[in-house]
């Protein structure tokens, strides 16, 4: 497996041969500027030749023949992938769930939780995007729950949370939070007093790994690493609105199966 192109791993999805994950960070492209340069977002406005070349350097990486992902919406529906033409599609969606061997699954990230799932014991593989919204509306519960209906075991499956936001960098508004208090009161724990007036910082993180926790899944591991702070390894949208940029490179997060 080459390590020419960098990425992360979690330990807790490192214990089988036949499964091979990465979080990317933006180091080991070919784009450049802003996007510099491990872009992988198709969204984005960097040049499409480029975003490719990027996106295959990953999937060989992992020694993947191919890269199934979706269009991200921010929302909870799951993509499931039964047969080879269904990896090829690309629908609204924020999780995809799969028990074929040889397809990466992957979810694009700036800030928002990559978040990747294993069941090692049955072989079914899961990824999420998980933003404020998806994560509030209960993505991650779905791409469980696809899981448990492709035959996972729910206490069998593990489950890792990539570079994201940290509370220290995710200055948000009253409106903001009372999106999850109205819900759920006891969420306020997961926000914190900001220097600003009038407003909180959030802890994107922390509040998926309860909503991971919540789902009774067998294990949850935070890798707790900021994608504002860190520039050098990771993209960041928020950090790019700061600035004023025009616009932003995205991470990719990478689960499959071998065999």
């Amino acid at each position: 497996m080459s390590r020419e192109i960098p990425y992360i791993t979690a330990d807790c999805l490192s214990t089988d041969d036949f499964i091979r994950h990465g979080f990317f960070t933006r180091q080991g492209g070919v784009s450049s500027g802003i996007y510099a340069s491990l872009n992988c977002g198709l969204g984005s406005d960097d040049a499409p030749g480029n975003v490719q070349n990027n996106r295959d350097r990953a999937a060989a990486a992992l020694g993947v023949a191919s890269l199934a992902g979706v269009h991200q919406v921010h929302g909870r529906a799951v993509h499931v992938i039964k047969t080879p033409q269904d990896a090829a599609l690309r629908p609204q969606a924020d999780g995809l769930v799969t028990g074929l061997a040889g397809i990466g699954l992957c979810v694009l990230s700036a800030d928002c939780a990559p978040i990747l799932f294993a069941d090692p014991k049955a072989k079914i593989i899961g990824a999420a995007h998980a933003g404020w919204k998806g994560a509030l509306h209960g993505i991650v519960d779905a791409v469980v729950d696809a899981m448990v209906r492709q035959g996972a075991k729910r206490k069998s499956i593990i489950a890792a949370i990539g570079p994201c936001i940290s509370q220290a960098a995710y200055e948000v508004g009253a409106d903001f939070e009372e999106n999850f208090l109205a819900g759920d009161p006891s969420a306020d724990i997961f926000f914190a007093k900001s220097a600003s007036p009038g407003k909180r910082q959030f802890a994107l993180a922390p509040y998926v790994v309860a909503r991971l926790v919540d789902t009774g899944i067998g294990a949850v591991r935070n890798l707790d690493l900021c994608t504002y702070h860190d520039e050098s390894r990771f993209f960041s949208y928020r950090r790019t609105t700061h600035r004023g940029e025009t616009d932003y490179g995205r991470g990719i997060s990478v689960i499959a199966l071998t065999g």
